[in-house]
């Protein structure tokens, strides 16, 4: 293949032409706010992943901020299988105070970390795997404390953390404190992924999806979280929507809701973005498949190229590849490279450590640092063609 006439994109929308149509009919039927259309995205998507205790909300992040809130409240009653035998905290769940501690990665996007801080919560990072850019597990449970209430996990690119290994270093702080810190997986690039034969979502845990424009799927700009017990589930729902119940039960007008016992957000979808959501679903098989061959590709053809590291790879970790993270030993003149073969690279996201605003939070992370100058991403996703994914390929062999 010749050099491109455009950059081969490391983004891209995918929009299913159906979606034009299931828009206009969400529009013509003139209820466009939280009806019908969420309720039916929902059951594809639970129907689809093997959770039904699934919610959609409008973004990501508000799914994230929205996980944290529900755990604020104490619930002595769960238990140690609350979920599909898996434990997600312990039957003294405590409850989450203003001013304890989240544990969480700094190599994500900022919408990961965001609702840390607005939950009034003190961020304490963890350093990265450099084999993964995953959290560090072993700087994990180094850091760990009563005052740690939750663990944000971040599945970097599509690649999963070790879940088996965090619920071991959960269940060993449970033996000494006689809970656990909860899990809130962030799966904004995950959507697809498998860990051990399951989908995410499907461990035990908080796991979020995002469906932003230019993720694998995308309902215009939209979140998913996956609840892992009935009465979170419950409360989720209520709480996306102000705490209302949308039910006629308890009203004696149709316009004015029944009494509101706990306060909650305006983090609903609504019927035109599930739409699109919906149409574009159809095509996950198809345009997750793609992400995964390109990988794969990658994988057996850049091995052993000087000057590149290829991130480690363990069988039962099957990532859906959001994007194709590898290590470079020069990033400035790979990248100078790449744009003068018209294939746009990234790291994708910065650090959130070294923002201004989480300056109270700072801590050494030697592993980051010697890894985030290296830190890029090639185009992987559905629309790379067989001969543009090859074109890649020879480019990178030539770099050096």
């Amino acid at each position: 293949m010749n050099k491109p006439k455009q950059p081969i994109p490391l983004f891209k929308v995918y929009m299913n032409p159906s979606a034009k149509d299931a828009v206009c009919e969400v529009l013509d039927s003139g209820y466009i706010g939280q009806g019908p259309k969420v309720d039916e995205f929902e059951k594809q998507i639970g129907d689809y992943f093997g959770n039904k205790k699934v919610i959609t909300t409008n973004a990501g992040t508000s799914a994230l901020h929205l996980a944290l809130h529900l755990l604020k409240k104490p619930k002595p009653h769960w238990n140690e299988d609350v979920f599909q035998g898996v434990a997600f905290v312990s039957h003294n769940w405590p409850g989450i105070e203003d001013g304890d501690e989240v544990l969480a990665t700094p190599l994500t996007c900022t919408a990961s970390n965001w609702p840390i801080v607005a939950n009034n919560l003190k961020i304490k990072w963890v350093d990265i795997d450099p084999t993964t850019l995953n959290m560090d597990l072993e700087d994990l449970e180094r850091k760990m404390t009563p005052k740690t209430k939750v663990i944000m996990g971040v599945h970097w690119g599509g690649y999963p953390l070790d879940l088996d290994e965090i619920r071991n270093i959960r269940a060993r702080f449970r033996k000494e404190h006689g809970w656990a810190p909860a899990l809130i997986e962030d799966g904004a690039h995950s959507i697809g992924t498998k860990y051990k034969g399951k989908y995410l979502g499907n461990h035990g845990n908080f796991v979020m999806n995002s469906l932003q424009a230019i993720k694998h799927i995308t309902s215009v700009d939209g979140g998913l979280l996956y609840c892992p017990h009935d009465e979170l589930y419950e409360r989720a729902k209520l709480l996306r929507w102000y705490g209302i119940d949308r039910s006629p039960k308890g009203r004696t007008d149709f316009r004015c809701e029944a009494d509101i016992e706990e306060w909650g957000f305006k983090f609903h979808m609504n019927d035109v973005c599930a739409a699109v959501g919906m149409e574009n679903f159809k095509s996950i098989d198809t345009i997750i498949e793609k992400h995964k061959d390109n990988a794969a590709y990658y994988d057996e053809h850049l091995q052993n190229v000087d000057g590149v590291t290829l991130l480690k790879r363990e069988e039962g970790f099957e990532s859906a590849f959001w994007i194709y993270s590898l290590l470079v030993d020069d990033r400035p003149s790979f990248y100078e490279y790449m744009e003068k073969c018209n294939i746009t690279v990234s790291q994708v996201h910065e650090r959130n450590d070294k923002h201004s605003c989480m300056a109270e939070f700072k801590t050494e992370l030697p592993n980051l640092e010697k890894t985030i100058g290296n830190v890029v991403s090639i185009p992987v996703g559905w629309w790379v063609t067989n001969e543009q994914r090859e074109y890649i390929v020879d480019c990178i062999k030539k770099w050096k």
